[in-house]
């Protein structure tokens, strides 16, 4: 006969956790959690400011508008995305608002100070990269002349003309916001032919707008190179209340000027075309007679 001893089942052992114990651990858990957060967050930062830098670099870059050149369409103030790669898949065209290099060609048309200790460089460096704070050697202006264009004014109607159609450009020149009157499309007259390479700017304030009209005198008579562009303003995104599209006004799809633009190109070779005409009927007479015929 067995003995209870030897035919008793053992027991399973049973753990038991109070409450106290179960609560340290969870805020254990928490703790480890929030440190492992605050330890990742440096890498985060750092991760997001290279991706920052990547995408203003190669794709969209934002810009601080510092002075009412562009007004009413831009404000002081406001902020822009700018698309740097749409000039890789098109050519600039008239109506676009550009951003571009002015450096060692047109004086900054907004006096920035300077910093005066470091920390305030940084933090105006670190503004500027990510559009936040004026940069004095970039403009903001709108293009009216490519490359082929005679951009002049004025008309018998005082308005500006390129390829002698005139522009209806009441939709965004600067109209004074109190007594309703409207810039005129330029107070001095001009006329200049754009170079190859070159684009005639002008800013929405006509009257306030330090643009090509002022730099006549300069080397590019006003204009400015096609490959200091940086790219073409499509948004604003700051103020909140001011966020919106910039599309190219409705004037600068005149058929006319498209019509004029595809004749650019065309003018020379047609007119290379009409002196090899003669030449080469010159050319065939010439070695008829040599040979008798």
């Amino acid at each position: 006969m067995r003995s209870e001893a030897e035919g008793a089942v053992p027991e399973e052992k049973q753990t038991v956790t109070s409450g106290e114990d179960t609560a340290a651990d969870d805020a254990k858990g928490k703790k480890k959690k929030q440190g492992s957060f605050w330890k990742e967050l440096p890498l985060l930062i750092g991760v997001a400011l290279v991706l920052a830098l990547v995408i203003k670099m190669f794709a969209v870059q934002a810009f601080y508008i510092p002075s009412g050149s562009m007004e009413n369409t831009l404000q002081i103030g406001d902020r822009v995305l700018v698309n740097k790669i749409v000039y890789h898949t098109r050519d600039v065209a008239r109506g676009d608002i550009i951003v571009f290099n002015g450096l060692d060609s047109w004086d900054p048309e907004a006096e920035v100070p300077e910093p005066t200790n470091p920390v305030s460089k940084a933090l105006r460096a670190v503004g500027t990269l990510f559009g936040v704070a004026p940069n004095e050697k970039d403009y903001i202006k709108r293009v009216i002349g490519i490359p082929g264009d005679t951009v002049e004014c004025c008309d018998a109607g005082g308005r500006v003309t390129v390829n002698g159609h005139p522009l209806d450009e009441k939709s965004y020149i600067f109209t004074d916001p109190v007594t309703r009157e409207q810039d005129k499309p330029s107070n001095e007259r001009f006329k200049v032919t754009v170079k190859e390479g070159q684009l005639w700017v002008m800013g929405d304030h006509r009257s306030l707008s330090y643009d090509s009209r002022s730099h006549r005198g300069d080397p590019g008579g006003g204009t400015i190179p096609v490959d200091k562009v940086i790219g073409r303003a499509f948004v604003i995104v700051w103020p909140f209340n001011r966020v919106d599209t910039l599309p190219i006004p409705g004037t600068f799809k005149q058929p006319a000027l498209k019509a004029a633009a595809a004749l650019t190109p065309v003018t020379p070779l047609a007119l290379g075309f009409a002196g090899a005409l003669p030449l080469t009927w010159l050319t065939r007479r010439v070695r008829l007679r040599l040979r008798g015929d």
